[in-house]
Formats: structure tokens, C-alpha cells, sequence
């Protein structure tokens, strides 16, 4: 499949002969110290997926650009790396709220909780992300005390909007986690949506809006026309 047919924050999982190959053709771990090797050398045989990224100057473009973040411990590195056309791959289903409380140190679980209590009450379905999405997946020590609480959320229909936003400001208040993430328009874009509660009360107020293609500034208040 086309690398296009793909979005950021896509998670895919990697044949794991294809991504020995990956790894041979492309020595995409570099000088990377023995036991992060290991683990990476390991990463697909274990299950577990890597995140599609935005591609970067020198990518293949018929490739998938995929990164893949490594714990604290092990030197927090983003390794990006770049899947060749005709590897397979299966799309793995986004982490939600809920299903996150089952890994989520205790004192996380109420802030979850309230982010999947805020999504069914607007007819929402955000997803995980960050430290808190790869702890999940792989079992390994991602979260530190300071993590931020990634979430991507849908664009808003029907005029919930601002509910949306005063909703994460709500979260983002009460904590314990800073809350953190996107909220995705259309064409694959998305924008922080700290950025675009700020910038919408101000006239004129711009956003960075990312994509797959790169960033853009665009005015807050047009992005909803």
C-alpha cells in the first residue's frame, strides 16, 4: 500500500523478516549502543507496532516513514526509519481512554476516565498517544512523573467545538498529567489544541497546522468556515 493511504499517528505492525531486511538495507539504527540495538533488532518479532511520521528531506517517497521512540532508560532516541513499498504491514487499532486505564499508573486512571467520559458526551473517539500509548503497548518504562497525557481527537461536529476545548482545558486543570495532543481537521491535519483554544479568542489568532506535507500558519477562526 502507497505510503499516502497512510496518516500520522498511524500504528502499523512490520512483518518481522521484512523488518530484518529494513533494518539490513538501510542501517537504521547507526552507532546505536548494544541493548537499544537489541531491542529494536527485536521490535517487530515482539508485536509491536511503529508510528507513521511525516517524511523528511532524502526520504523515499514510495516508502512509509515510520518512527519508533525508545524508552527513557534507554536514551528516549525517535529512530525514523522507512518502510519499502510491498513490505507487509497491518494497521493496528488506535489505543483509547478506557482501554489505556488497564496499564495507566493509578493516579492516571481518573484523568482517563474523565478524557472517555468527555468523548462519548460529544460523540467523540480520541486516542492515546506518547509515553503513555508505548508503556501500553510494549510493557517497557516510558511514563516518568513530569509526562504529558497525549490525546488526538477527532474534529468536532455540530458545533461542540468550544465545548470540546473548554472540556480539555477542564482536564488539563484538574490533572494530575498536563494534557497534551491534537485535534484533527480534514486532509490529515491537525493542530495542538492548547494553540487553538488561545488563538481563537484572539482576533486574527494563528495556529501552526501539521500535515504530512509540512507545517502551515493559518488563521484560527478560518479553519472552521
Amino acid at each position: 500500500m502507497p505510503s499516502q493511504a497512510y496518516s500520522r499517528h498511524d500504528l502499523l505492525r512490520v512483518d518481522p523478516e521484512a523488518w530484518r531486511r529494513i533494518l539490513l538495507a538501510t542501517d537504521g539504527l547507526g552507532p546505536l549502543a548494544a541493548e537499544p540495538r537489541r531491542l529494536v533488532e527485536g521490535w517487530a518479532g515482539r508485536g509491536w507496532p511503529v508510528i507513521v511520521r511525516r517524511s523528511t528531506t532524502g526520504d523515499d517517497e514510495s516508502a512509509i516513514a515510520v518512527g519508533l521512540p525508545l524508552p527513557p532508560a534507554l536514551g528516549k532516541l525517535r529512530l525514523g526509519l522507512a518502510i519499502p513499498a510491498g513490505c507487509v504491514v497491518t494497521r493496528v487499532a488506535a489505543l483509547r481512554p478506557a482501554q489505556a486505564m488497564r496499564s495507566a499508573p493509578a493516579h492516571l486512571r481518573p484523568q482517563l476516565a474523565a478524557a472517555a467520559d468527555l468523548g462519548a458526551r460529544l460523540g467523540l473517539r480520541p486516542a492515546v498517544f506518547g509515553a503513555l500509548l508505548w508503556q501500553h503497548l510494549t510493557g517497557l518504562d516510558y511514563l516518568r512523573p513530569t509526562s504529558d497525557m497525549d490525546l488526538i481527537w477527532p474534529m468536532p461536529c455540530g458545533g461542540v467545538l468550544e465545548e470540546l476545548l473548554d472540556g480539555l482545558a477542564a482536564l488539563d486543570d484538574a490533572g494530575p498529567a498536563r494534557l497534551d495532543g491534537e485535534i484533527i481537521l480534514g486532509k490529515d491535519e491537525g493542530v495542538n489544541w492548547r494553540e487553538l483554544r488561545g488563538e481563537l479568542a484572539r482576533p486574527g489568532g494563528t495556529v501552526l497546522v501539521k500535515s504530512m506535507h509540512g507545517t502551515e500558519l493559518r488563521c484560527a477562526r478560518h479553519l472552521f468556515v
